[in-house]
C-alpha cells in the first residue's frame, strides 16, 4: 500500500500499517503526527458502521501522535465470511495495536467507547486512560431479550482495491444486538481498577446513557467532562 493509494482512498496521504489479528489483517491508520516526540499515542476506535479515515481526528488536541484503527469487518480491515462479531472479537483488534504502539490513551466513540472500557479492563499496563464519547452503536443490544428473527445480510467478501468499502452488513446487524449487562460493566471497570496506577481511568464524554454506561458514572474511577478536559488530564499522567 504506497502513498498514493491511500490518498486517493483517505483522501489524505496518511500512513496505514497493517497488524495480524488471527486470520484478519487490521489497518492501522495514522491520523497525525506527533509534535511532541515524548508524549504517548492517542488511539481513536471509531463507532459502529464508521472507520477511522472518515472521522478523523475529531478535531482533538493532543500532542503526541495520533492514530485511528479500523475494526474487524470495517474500514479498510479485513471483512471475514460469515460474521461472528461481538465485542470481545474487537477488543482482540485493540491489542494488537497496543502491542504495536505500547502505552495509549484511548477516545472511543459509540461502539467503540464499550471496547475502550473493554480495553482498559484487559491491559491496564498499556491503556492509560479511556474516553467514552457519543456515536454510532453505544447502546449494543442492552440486557433484554431480542427478536427471535435472524437476518442472514448477504455476504460481503474481503475487501480488495476493486471492492467497496464499507462496513460488513454482518457487522451491523451482530454488534448492534451485542448484550451488555450493566454488572459485566462494572466488573469491567473494578478489573481495571485493580490494577491501573492511574486515581481516574474513565471519563465520560457521552450525552447518551445506555444502561451499562450509566451503570459506572458513579463508581470510583470514573470522571464526567468533556473531551477536551480528558484529553487534557490524560496527557498529564
Amino acid at each position: 500500500m504506497t502513498a498514493a493509494d491511500n490518498a486517493a482512498y483517505t483522501g489524505t496521504a496518511e500512513t496505514i500499517t497493517w497488524l495480524r489479528h488471527n486470520r484478519i489483517d487490521l489497518a492501522l491508520h495514522e491520523l497525525r503526527a506527533a509534535t511532541d516526540p515524548n508524549q504517548r499515542p492517542l488511539l481513536l476506535l471509531h463507532g459502529l458502521g464508521e472507520e477511522s479515515a472518515r472521522i478523523g481526528t475529531l478535531d482533538v488536541e493532543w500532542s503526541g501522535p495520533i492514530y485511528g484503527l479500523d475494526f474487524t469487518g470495517h474500514g479498510r480491515s479485513t471483512i471475514p465470511v460469515g460474521g461472528g462479531y461481538t465485542s470481545e472479537v474487537l477488543v482482540g483488534d485493540v491489542d494488537a495495536a497496543l502491542a504495536h504502539l505500547g502505552p495509549v490513551t484511548i477516545l472511543g466513540r459509540g461502539l467503540g467507547a464499550y471496547v475502550a472500557l473493554m480495553a482498559i479492563a484487559a491491559r491496564p499496563d498499556l491503556v492509560l486512560g479511556t474516553v467514552l464519547a457519543d456515536g454510532p452503536g453505544i447502546a449494543g443490544g442492552g440486557v433484554q431479550p431480542g427478536t427471535p428473527t435472524l437476518v442472514f445480510p448477504a455476504p460481503l467478501f474481503a475487501n480488495t482495491d476493486d471492492s467497496p468499502h464499507v462496513p460488513d452488513p454482518f457487522a451491523l446487524v451482530e454488534l448492534a444486538r451485542d448484550v451488555r449487562p450493566p454488572d459485566y460493566a462494572q466488573s469491567l471497570l473494578l478489573l481495571a481498577s485493580d490494577v491501573s496506577p492511574l486515581n481516574r481511568l474513565v471519563y465520560v464524554s457521552a450525552v447518551a446513557r445506555p444502561e451499562w454506561l450509566d451503570a459506572i458514572v458513579s463508581q470510583p474511577g470514573v470522571q464526567l467532562g468533556t473531551i477536551e478536559d480528558a484529553l487534557g488530564y490524560f496527557a498529564g499522567v
